[in-house]
């Protein structure tokens, strides 16, 4: 059996965790917060990062600190996760979805501008599987009409962009430690600020709306409710299982590109062959491996795979249904201009097993299991190519 996917345990988590247990303090913000949020500051350049209770968290504190209002209007790919939508939702906001790039499976950045009217208050760009959008070209339309910029770069830790990490170009980047990320503490997230105007409010959102960041820091002698907010930060337990996997961030990195390039390799023949489409990685983006997927002709192949692989003992699965045809994207936005991509490939796509530590020969496996799938579909059509593809 080879799973999708292995939540992430490198071998120190334990030890963190134990140190944690032994220094009497389990809530948050204590040695190992703070170190988690020091390394993210120093990984992405970012002036403070802030652990929370999760990748969603971090995107609703981002809708409160850009004060979304009911009526404003927030453009966003339409293939993503619900939490990138629900964070502004949840404020009142109306969702405007926009077709994405087939190569990228990104936001679309040349419609954006169109898509803006004069309630429109902010852009909200995913970095599918780790790899950037186009953010020059969207950041100059931010500064042009002079709209926010959120980075859900829950995928993206340890990916650049022209060498900036994702997360810290936008005004408010924000990352997922979920235990399907590359690096995990069961549930969890960060919030990354670049900007000084940030920092005290989102302390004082963090913390229940409480200034009590400011009291442990000697800046008032009490603390009290200033504001509003929730509870927004992580147990110290799981910023120490976090730590075990940070402290060792390079190494789990290089271990899923070496997996994530093997794919590649191995199935490129079957792309050359016009049977399936591989990932496209732009010159200008470095990606963190986070997943691999591939593109069928079309949806009924894609669900024979599937089941193929079911059968075969592994585990594969498609992403996200279009929010734009949820129940709640009817509801709660619209979809700007035509649906040329969205639907159509997110219909085609399959995310094969990905995770730190997969066997060379699991992944082999797997590709010869597509293989034999793909050559049955007609052995007329393929039969050409089963000599030319290498098969293990």
């Amino acid at each position: 059996m080879i799973p999708f996917n292995v939540p992430l345990v490198y071998g120190t988590e334990k030890e963190h965790v134990l140190k944690a247990i032994a220094s009497h303090k389990l809530c948050g913000d204590g040695f190992y917060t703070k170190r988690c949020n020091e390394w993210i500051e120093s990984r992405t350049g970012v002036r403070k990062a802030l652990l929370t209770t999760s990748g969603t968290h971090a995107l609703e504190m981002a809708a409160m600190l850009i004060d979304i209002q009911p009526g404003d209007e927030v453009i966003m790919p339409s293939f993503t996760f619900s939490s990138t939508a629900n964070a502004f939702v949840l404020r009142g906001a109306r969702i405007v979805f926009v077709d994405i790039r087939p190569d990228t499976m990104n936001i679309d950045e040349n419609l954006i501008e169109k898509a803006i009217t004069p309630r429109t208050k902010a852009i909200c760009v995913v970095h599918y599987a780790g790899v950037a959008c186009n953010m020059d070209k969207i950041m100059k339309i931010a500064k042009k009409k002079r709209l926010f910029v959120i980075e859900d770069a829950a995928q993206a830790v340890m990916s650049t962009y022209k060498g900036k990490a994702l997360g810290s170009i936008g005004d408010i980047g924000c990352f997922s430690f979920h235990e399907t990320k590359n690096y995990n503490m069961g549930e969890g997230g960060a919030l990354l600020l670049k900007e000084e105007r940030f920092l005290e409010r989102a302390e004082i959102i963090r913390e229940k709306g409480t200034n009590r960041s400011k009291f442990y820091r000697g800046a008032v002698d009490k603390y009290t409710w200033v504001d509003f907010g929730s509870s927004y930060l992580p147990s110290e337990l799981n910023a120490a299982f976090l730590w075990g996997q940070l402290e060792n961030a390079d190494v789990i990195n290089q271990n899923r590109l070496r997996s994530w390039g093997l794919y590649y390799e191995l199935l490129k023949d079957l792309e050359e062959a016009g049977l399936l489409e591989l990932p496209h990685i732009p010159q200008e983006c470095q990606h963190n491996a986070h997943m691999f997927y591939i593109k069928m002709p079309n949806n009924e192949q894609r669900d024979d795979l599937i089941r193929y692989l079911k059968e075969k003992g592994v585990t594969a699965v498609f992403h996200y249904v279009p929010l734009h045809s949820a129940p709640a994207g009817l509801s709660f936005g619209r979809f700007f201009g035509q649906d040329i991509y969205t639907t159509a490939h997110s219909e085609r796509l399959l995310r094969l097993p990905m995770y730190y530590g997969l066997k060379e020969e699991d992944i082999e496996f797997v590709v010869n299991c597509i293989k034999e799938f793909v050559y049955s579909l007609d052995s007329v059509k393929y039969g050409y190519y089963r000599e030319k593809a290498q098969v293990f």
